[in-house]
């Protein structure tokens, strides 16, 4: 697979399970390694540039014993971030209130969908690497969560993993779909599907 990524856009990823979407987020996330050839995040190996990439997995990876704002305080830590009010700004993005008390292993799917994806957001990352983030979210919390990486994709880089493309079809700049591990087709907007089995790079 060739491809690139440029600051400023927002890519849906397509294709079918086993495609290779989510190991293509892992790899950008320097969470796993490619049998072959390489990958760089700005220029580097991406376990050079973690700090830099805001990573949200298909599992919620939080801490269910930890509210979502210790939570969100002891991930904001490993990026020697240590600004509770950061935290808590995060959390209301989101639409969850930083003054919960509940612990996370009581929250509804939905709760930890949002707390999943401050997680990935409160180190103020240059790209964001969504895997399923409308998975669990009703159809208001959906719209929600397309109008902050409207918001946010003025100034990173958001990939996004979803079987749910029509939510983005509005704010989407680019569809690519995969295939056997493959971009089987890489175009603006929806007009990708037209393309589908013509396999194309990625380019700047």
């Amino acid at each position: 697979m060739t491809g690139s990524f440029s600051r400023g856009r927002l890519y849906t990823i397509l294709g079918e399970n086993g495609a290779g979407k989510s190991t293509l987020l892992r790899l950008l996330a320097g969470l796993a390694t490619p049998s072959s050839g390489s990958v760089q995040v700005f220029g580097a190996p991406p376990r050079g540039a973690l700090h830099r990439v805001g990573y949200m997995a298909h599992a919620s990876m939080l801490y269910d014993e930890m509210t979502a704002l210790e939570n969100l305080q002891y991930f904001a830590g490993l990026y020697g971030l240590f600004d509770v009010s950061r935290c808590a700004a995060t959390l209301a993005t989101v639409g969850l209130d930083p003054k919960l008390e509940r612990r996370v292993g009581e929250y509804s799917q939905g709760m930890r969908q949002r707390a999943s994806l401050a997680r990935a957001m409160v180190h103020d990352p240059e790209i964001l690497l969504l895997d399923e983030p409308f998975s669990n979210l009703d159809t208001a919390a959906s719209r929600d969560v397309v109008t902050l990486l409207a918001k946010l994709k003025r100034s990173k880089t958001i990939l996004v993993v979803t079987h749910q493309a029509a939510l983005l079809e509005a704010v989407h700049d680019e569809v690519l779909v995969l295939a056997q591990g493959k971009i089987a087709t890489q175009g603006p907007a929806m007009s990708a599907f037209a393309k589908r089995g013509e396999a194309i790079a990625v380019r700047p």
